[in-house]
């Protein structure tokens, strides 16, 4: 069984035995690249769309204006790391989270085809993929992407953090904050907040005639006294 459709009964996998799986991932997709069948890290793809724009602007749309017979479909495309994911058969979901929030994709063998979806249901939570489709509204009326093209961006070596606790270790949020920003809204938020505060304090400065400089913190030789060295006798 996969780590996204474990149960909770199914007991955790070994980390390392993960990372293992997913270096072998990795390891096929850089032989497909070798025989010219893909590229392992593509850099060629720009999203047009981020999540917080599409439901700021589509959100609030009546299902019928995305889905409704002589709709004009709204094509977008997004990438974001996968968060969450869900296989049921031909058609599955997955949810991406970009920098600015999450968005659901609806992924079905017929549009995107047999073996590109086939890969889909290897991927991995963590990794990040791009999506190209339009918008259209589920039966429960939230605003997902019907793709008609996926694609692998990049490989994640690690697995996510449990997606229902989070971090609880301090030590690890201040030594892995990227994890720690991957899984806590509003740990992304503050920093967010703080980044905005910075730069508008710099912003200030810069335009009342203040320098902005860098003193030395680190040193590769110890130091700090003007005194000359010397050698001590031995005795």
């Amino acid at each position: 069984m996969s780590e996204q459709n474990a149960t909770p009964a199914t007991a955790p996998q070994d980390e390392n035995q993960l990372i293992a799986e997913r270096r072998e991932k990795l390891k096929a997709l850089r032989q497909a690249q070798a025989e010219g069948k893909g590229v392992a890290f593509p850099n060629d793809f720009k999203p047009e769309h981020h999540a917080d724009e599409l439901h700021g602007q589509y959100g609030e749309a009546e299902p019928e204006a995305l889905n409704g017979e002589g709709a004009t479909k709204v094509q977008v495309k997004v990438a974001g790391r996968m968060m969450l994911k869900r296989v049921m058969g031909k058609a599955s979901f997955a949810t991406l989270q970009d920098a600015t929030g999450r968005i659901q994709a609806y992924i079905a063998r017929d549009d995107v085809g047999e073996e590109v979806y086939a890969s889909f249901k290897h991927w991995d939570l963590g990794d990040i993929i791009a999506v190209e489709g339009h918008l259209f509204k589920t039966r429960t009326g939230e605003l997902s992407v019907h793709a008609t093209r996926i694609r692998l961006l990049t490989k994640s070596l690690r697995p996510m953090p449990d997606k229902f606790h989070g971090i609880h270790d301090q030590e690890v949020k201040y030594r892995q904050r990227y994890v720690d920003l991957m899984t806590d809204e509003a740990a992304r938020q503050r920093f967010a907040a703080r980044s905005r505060a910075v730069s508008g304090i710099r912003e200030f400065m810069v335009q009342h005639g203040f320098l902005e400089v860098e003193t030395p913190m680190l040193h590769p030789i110890p130091g700090g006294a003007n005194a000359r060295p010397f050698a001590t006798q031995p005795f």
